[in-house]
């Protein structure tokens, strides 16, 4: 059977949400989807946006869960079943403000850390078990303005390191899906974008 890479994006839907921090996961899997001419459609039957296609030879299926952040794991658990995709063969990208901005971490597991969509999909999916590729959007100075700053808008200075900031989590995803997640993690969990 051929191997189906997943990579899945987190964010909020909605043209308010588009340059918010906390669709940093979305921003990447639609930079890495331009990048190798994958167009998104519409799945209702597992609430999100999805593209089908190779990169680099290898199959892959790019989702874009459309049920808002905090309920990821009800799309991401419809989609595994309905595009028959094994644990293994997922990566979820999304937003991190426990890492400066910039910052790339990816994990073969791991916990929520903090984040909801994560927690979300732990919970759908039953197991911690899935790659995760965590982006750096720096803290809050107030932690308990939290939710106020991942719902913000990137500074002007962070959108102007944005568009290599995307090429490099890009890059994270594209040799993660041909060379693993060992290989993926080596080249690029030292690095920082800017």
């Amino acid at each position: 059977m051929l191997e189906k890479n997943f990579i899945v994006g987190l964010g909020n839907p909605g043209k308010q949400y588009e340059w918010t921090r906390h669709n940093l996961g979305f921003l990447v899997v639609q930079h890495l989807a331009k990048k190798y001419h994958l167009k998104f459609s519409v799945d209702s039957r597992i609430k999100g946006w999805i593209a089908e296609g190779e990169v680099e030879e290898k199959k892959v299926y790019l989702f874009l869960p459309q049920t808002y952040v905090n309920q990821s794991g009800v799309a991401v658990e419809e989609a595994l079943l309905e595009k028959k995709i094994t644990l293994e063969n997922i990566l979820v990208v999304n937003d991190d403000f426990n890492l400066a901005f910039g910052e790339l971490r990816l994990r073969p597991e791991g916990s929520d850390g903090g984040h909801n969509g994560l927690t979300s999909i732990i919970e759908h999916l039953k197991t911690n078990q899935f790659c995760r590729l965590r982006l750096g959007i720096g803290a809050p100075i107030d932690k308990k303005q939290a939710v106020d700053f991942v719902l913000g808008e990137f500074t002007k200075k962070e959108r102007q390191e944005l568009a290599f900031f995307l090429e490099l989590a890009t890059e994270c995803c594209v040799v993660w899906i041909k060379e693993g997640v060992g290989k993926a993690m080596s080249q690029f969990n030292k690095r920082k974008s800017v």
